[in-house]
């Protein structure tokens, strides 16, 4: 069930986010039962709900046979013990209920120590003194051995060692990655990130522009692990297509920083392009959620504009809309560059979101003039590869007598001439 709790989440619509909820527990296999949306004027300290509320999921688990009570909140862990001990059956939160769809999906070793660090940090906060199997005391060693430490003393030293090795490893995964920007920087290709609400189409546009098999399913969260794949666009012979995980409201803080290695990806893109299910009626919302945690990365200001690349609304599932909100949409888009409807399904607005991006990458490009020895064929082929080249003809000789040379015209961007740069030093 998902508490609308009285001062909380102003502007979500509860149905929705009841929807919403019901696709989380459909994602990892679950058979819902029952949902509601329960009303919360006080919170109690204790389960949330009232004693009426508690006592009304109590009888519907009896009535359906439910094994398994999700509530779509935030739940202390007295909460959550003592919600257990009312109804008679395992509950989980919201954060619970995530962590368990990304322990799921997580395919490379690398989103498994994310995953399980996050796993392992929320289950601290679930480690509390009234649970009396944790008050066990185990005896002490040596001849000045106390009492020992206690078992939950025990658990929370165990897991702070195990949190400590996974931040470590994960650091080191950071440190790779940093390595990999880095030399893509040096080579040229520019990178496009795509981002979005979770179930947006992502993989589905992903799959579309690059003919990859990515899984995309009508799930939350059905992909996790970020993937990167070539593309040509209109005058950029070669871009890197980079497939990130999807956002959600409430995303637990847990994964939040777990991630934050796998999002970093999205900081060093040259242009991002952000995912919106255009038909979801809470699209506005979804909205403002992925602003929220490109705005915590750096990526955009506070204003939703790009900080040092620019953000290309992608409106997806154009074949969801009435003919008439079609037509609305692309009056909108018509008179605003930053936005662009598409179907990633049927492959409509794919053509024109190509040339967007190519237009966008090739921009401010201007022309310039190099003299190379003609036997410097990596340089020459560099510039044939990442620019556009407008005349090429033999200049004479070089230093060396028999060293042709050969003056080249093309158009570079202001990065793409950096890149030059770096490779003539």
């Amino acid at each position: 069930m998902s508490p609308e709790i009285r001062g909380q989440r102003s502007g979500e619509d509860p149905d929705a986010r009841l929807e919403e909820a019901r696709g989380l527990a459909l994602a990892i296999g679950i058979v819902v039962a029952e949902s509601y949306v329960l009303k919360v004027r006080d919170v109690r300290p204790n389960t949330l709900f009232g004693e009426g509320q508690v006592q009304r999921i109590a009888t519907d688990c009896e009535l359906h046979e439910a094994e398994l009570v999700i509530v779509d909140g935030a739940l202390s862990a007295i909460q959550q013990r003592n919600l257990e001990e009312k109804i008679g059956r395992k509950v989980i939160d919201r954060t619970g209920l995530i962590l368990e769809i990304f322990g799921e999906r997580a395919a490379t070793a690398e989103g498994r120590l994310q995953v399980e660090l996050a796993h392992l940090d929320y289950q601290q906060s679930r480690l509390v003194r009234s649970w009396t199997h944790l008050e066990r005391q185990r005896g002490g060693f040596g001849f000045l051995g106390g009492p020992g430490e206690t078992q939950i003393e025990a658990d929370r030293r165990m897991i702070r060692e195990r949190m400590g090795k996974l931040r470590r490893e994960l650091e080191q995964v950071r440190k790779t990655r940093e390595l990999h920007r880095k030399r893509r920087g040096r080579a040229p290709w520019p990178v496009i990130a795509l981002v979005g609400y979770t179930n947006a189409g992502k993989s589905t546009l992903f799959n579309r522009m690059t003919g990859a098999d990515v899984m995309a399913e009508d799930l939350l969260f059905a992909t996790l692990d970020p993937t990167m794949r070539a593309i040509s666009l209109p005058g950029v012979e070669k871009a890197i297509l980079s497939d990130t995980v999807g956002f959600i409201s409430d995303l637990p803080t847990q994964l939040v920083a777990a991630f934050r290695a796998t999002l970093e990806e999205v900081t060093a893109a040259d242009i991002v392009l952000h995912v919106r299910d255009i038909a979801n009626p809470d699209t506005a919302q979804q909205k403002r959620q992925v602003l929220a945690v490109l705005e915590d990365l750096g990526v955009v200001d506070e204003n939703g504009d790009g900080v040092d690349a620019p953000v290309i609304e992608v409106w997806n599932k154009l074949d969801l809309l009435s003919e008439e909100d079609r037509e609305d949409l692309a009056a909108i888009a018509t008179n605003d560059d930053s936005v662009l409807p598409i179907s990633a399904i049927t492959g409509e607005g794919i053509e024109a979101l190509a040339s967007r991006l190519g237009a966008v990458l090739t921009e401010g490009a201007r022309t310039y003039s190099f003299l190379l020895s003609a036997s410097d064929g990596a340089r020459i082929a560099w510039l044939h590869a990442h620019g556009e080249v407008l005349s090429e003809v033999e200049a004479g000789e070089g230093e060396i007598e028999g060293d042709l040379v050969r003056r080249i015209e093309v158009r570079l961007t202001d990065k793409e001439y950096g890149r030059f740069e770096g490779l003539a030093g």
